[in-house]
């Protein structure tokens, strides 16, 4: 392990070598620490390096100033100077010893004078291993809370009691769900225990802290595994209470113990398909030289990844509250599909997330169900351009979701529904090279609505929009004298049946106003 991890900082050595050699001028020690060693014992250093050191921050931002033109002290109030250094961002934190209050996850900063008071502190052993730097590349392991053996047990435990650690700073809990997803690691029994007993500390966290925790669980190799801890340990009633309620719903077909199963196992499906993706990234576009077009690509397809996993997480949360049994003794979940869509939005919408991916996780839940009428008799070519239109941008990612929601042991149920899956596909397919399914608009837009029917801008220029936006979803492209011609009957239709209504209402009235005069007479 020792030797992975040389291996993987000598593609750093020249970034390396370089500080260690000038904070040693200047009679200081240079630490690469937490993470970065953790990875690089790993085998999977990145390039975001964190390192800390007996120097104080005014040290460092000197220090920094004479290797690189690239400083700033963002993070001063918290003892870290940042510099670009040979085009890697490099963060440098004075050792600390820092003193928490019980109340805030934010600590009382305090300087450390060794190398063991600031590991110490640290969330878990396994982060707690340091690699103190020489200018020479002959780079010194630093492990005196043998984080090493953690890291080759796969186990995460804290270097203090984990009551203290998780009391100090609660959204270590949180982490270490994240950890079991993104490593692969278990936790300790006593941090399981301690995690279970202090889960509702959880709630000192704010939402945006949660929120960034919860998408790197769920983006990790095997976010089931994270999330089953979270439920199992009682956070997950804090933060995604919708989860833990799945397992209280057995799911229709009685192939799982519960919908909550389910839906873990629908998430390991789609993350073996989601590659897919990649084949259908639309372009990447960009502003100036802000981000290169591989950039752009990777954030695009990490997004989408991160909506697809949430949506094969989330998208049976509403059966809970739909559940009902029949007669027959048999359970129902009519609907669940149009109460988990309000749901998931409302859920995401309390951890403030971005109004785009709360929008397109929750059209995500609200469509998976409408590819089952496809099986269920033949689809006219409408019916195909209605699926496609309503997906929208989001049509890979919900084909992706209907063939992950397959879950059934039945080895010959499973081949049809796949069967179904890709007939389906075939035909958006075999309609896309006939028309331009992904931009379904009427023939006449709006000027030459308002011309053919002599109409001033205004709602009726809408409703005339939408009819031949349906004419178009009905027979696909069709030629613009015949737009013009179905619209102007619409037109006429329209018109006869509001001056129909309107002699109705003015019988009503008549009848009315002489019954109105009967009573008067009446009463005289």
């Amino acid at each position: 392990m020792l030797a992975t991890a040389r291996d993987a900082v000598k593609t750093h050595d020249r970034t390396l070598t370089s500080l260690a050699a000038a904070f040693a001028t200047r009679g200081h020690s240079l630490y690469l620490v937490g993470g970065s060693v953790r990875d690089a014992l790993l085998g999977r250093l990145s390039h975001d390096l964190d390192f800390t050191t007996d120097a104080r921050p005014d040290v460092v931002t000197e220090i920094l100033a004479g290797v690189t033109s690239t400083v700033w002290d963002t993070g001063i109030a918290y003892g870290t100077v940042s510099g670009m250094v040979h085009g890697m961002t490099v963060e440098i934190t004075t050792f600390r010893a820092d003193q928490y209050d019980g109340e805030s996850r934010n600590p009382e900063v305090t300087y450390g004078d060794t190398l063991e008071d600031d590991l110490v502190r640290r969330d878990f052993r396994c982060n707690a291993v340091a690699l103190r730097l020489t200018a020479d590349g002959e780079h010194e392991l630093c492990d005196p809370l043998d984080g090493l053996a953690d890291l080759a047990a796969g186990i995460l435990d804290t270097p203090a009691a984990p009551e203290k650690s998780f009391h100090d700073d609660p959204l270590r809990m949180l982490r270490a769900c994240r950890f079991t997803s993104q490593l692969g690691f278990s936790v300790a029994p006593r941090v399981q225990d301690a995690m279970t007993a202090m889960a509702a500390e959880i709630d000192r966290i704010t939402v945006e802290r949660v929120a960034a925790e919860l998408d790197k669980l769920i983006l990790g190799a095997e976010p089931w595994t994270g999330l089953d801890l979270m439920v199992a340990t009682g956070i997950a009633a804090h933060v995604l209470p919708e989860l833990p309620a799945l397992q209280l719903t057995q799911d229709e077909h009685r192939q799982h113990k519960d919908v909550y199963a389910h839906s873990l196992q629908v998430l390991r499906n789609v993350t073996g398909l989601e590659d897919r993706l990649a084949a259908s990234s639309p372009g990447t576009g960009g502003d100036g030289d802000a981000e290169s077009p591989e950039q752009s690509l990777r954030q695009s397809l990490e997004h989408r990844r991160l909506v697809l996993r949430w949506a094969a997480l989330m998208h049976d949360c509403g059966k809970p509250a739909t559940r009902a049994f029949t007669g027959s003794g048999t359970v129902t979940f009519h609907h669940h599909e149009v109460v988990g869509a309000r749901m998931v939005r409302r859920r995401l919408k309390a951890l403030k997330y971005p109004k785009k991916t709360v929008e397109e996780i929750g059209q995500l839940v609200f469509l998976h169900m409408r590819f089952h009428g496809y099986g269920e008799g033949a689809w006219t070519d409408s019916a195909v351009r209605r699926y496609v239109n309503d997906a929208g941008v989001l049509l890979p990612e919900l084909q992706l979701l209907v063939r992950a929601d397959c879950t059934t042991r039945n080895r010959r149920k499973a081949e049809r529904l796949h069967r179904i899956c890709d007939d389906l596909d075939a035909r958006i397919v075999e309609l896309k090279e006939k028309e331009d399914l992904a931009a379904v608009r009427p023939e006449l837009d709006g000027n030459e609505i308002m011309e053919v029917l002599g109409i001033a801008p205004g709602p009726l220029v809408g409703e005339a929009w939408a009819f031949l936006k349906e004419l178009r979803l009905d027979r696909g492209p069709v030629d613009h004298d015949v737009a013009v011609a179905e619209l102007r009957s619409w037109w006429a239709d329209r018109e006869a049946q509001r001056a129909q209504q309107d002699v109705h209402e003015d019988v009503h009235e008549d009848v009315h106003e002489d019954v109105h005069e009967d009573m008067e007479d009446t009463d005289r």
